[in-house]
């Protein structure tokens, strides 16, 4: 239902062919410097809204007190005028910082944006995100569209029961969020070809943006991503997008000198088990592949004594 509605969406504001052009163009190894036209349209600051006024947490009050009923009140063409100037000098309010209880009885820090901040971050996510996809590993599926636990759930139960791979290494990263290097996460921005340096200035003013705790004291983060603003998971998969194509580079895309064909299951997923054995046979490689959810992933293995190593 979230899919339909979003594509119902970009058909009514006409930006479908321009989103699918970005993807293409972004697999094709193009470099954007010209994105801020884009993301600062009326049509794209209308998109945004109509996605997330129906979201629960746009009532959620940020440090600002104001909800999207707030911003229900403003005609289209003001609210365009509003977040328009906002781009032109971007300056984030400070963030709301609540404890989210978790199941195991710790809790989890979630920030909280303002509403114009959420709308400004919803503009650029809705721009940024067919840029990324096109550059993403095929086995990392959080916090993407039409992506679900579920898949990363079924890629398991394919490495396992068709692959028989039964040796795993789990990993997940302890507070993650909480530590992404801001200058790392810009040159691997700048690599996917995200080269706009207004839209990248926005980003970093948006990453050092002052945090309110519950306490009322402030802190000025020099690291991390707030978790609960809408940009936040996709620069998370985008500082993880490495991780993922560094461990698919050491045996399923590892360069061979020798060409091998490729051939197709009936499903239509591609079918390299021919190069696969000639790796067993003639390499030492180790054969391994990564299940991503998030910042919790999963490397399988075929011998134990690889998943010693790999662990």
């Amino acid at each position: 239902m979230t899919k339909q509605k979003k594509l119902r969406h970009l058909e009514y504001y006409d930006l479908e062919k321009c989103f699918d052009n970005l993807y293409e163009r972004s697999k094709q190894g193009d470099v954007f410097t010209d994105l801020m036209e884009l993301i600062s349209s009326q049509e794209n600051i209308r998109l945004a809204y109509r996605n997330i006024k129906r979201n629960k947490g746009s009532y959620t009050k940020g440090t600002d007190g104001m909800t999207i009923k707030d911003i229900e009140k403003l005609s289209p063409e003001k609210l365009a005028e509003i977040i328009q100037r906002k781009f032109q000098f971007y300056k984030p309010k400070a963030v709301r910082r609540v404890e989210i209880p978790k199941p195991n009885g710790k809790t989890r820090p979630l920030g909280i944006p303002t509403i114009i901040d959420r709308l400004v971050q919803q503009c650029i996510l809705q721009v940024l995100e067919p840029i990324c996809e096109a550059k993403f590993h095929e086995r990392s599926n959080g916090f993407r569209p039409n992506r679900s636990a579920e898949h990363a759930m079924a890629q398991c139960y394919k490495m396992i029961q068709q692959q028989n791979l039964h040796y795993v290494v789990d990993v997940d990263i302890k507070g993650f969020f909480d530590n992404v290097n801001h200058s790392k996460l810009i040159r691997q921005m700048w690599n996917l070809g995200i080269r706009d340096k207004q839209l990248i200035c926005i980003i970093k003013e948006m990453l050092k943006a002052p945090v309110v705790l519950p306490d009322g004291s402030k802190i000025y983060p020099d690291k991390g991503t707030p978790q609960g603003g809408i940009l936040s998971p996709l620069l998370a998969n985008i500082v993880l997008n490495e991780l993922d194509w560094w461990i698919s580079s050491q045996w399923e895309t590892m360069p061979t000198h020798k060409k091998y064909k490729n051939s197709y299951s009936k499903n239509g997923t591609l079918n390299n088990s021919y190069k696969f054995n000639v790796f067993r046979r003639k390499t030492k490689l180790k054969e391994i592949f990564i299940v991503r959810y998030a910042d919790d992933f999963k490397i399988f293995c075929r011998k134990r004594s690889n998943a010693d190593k790999i662990f």
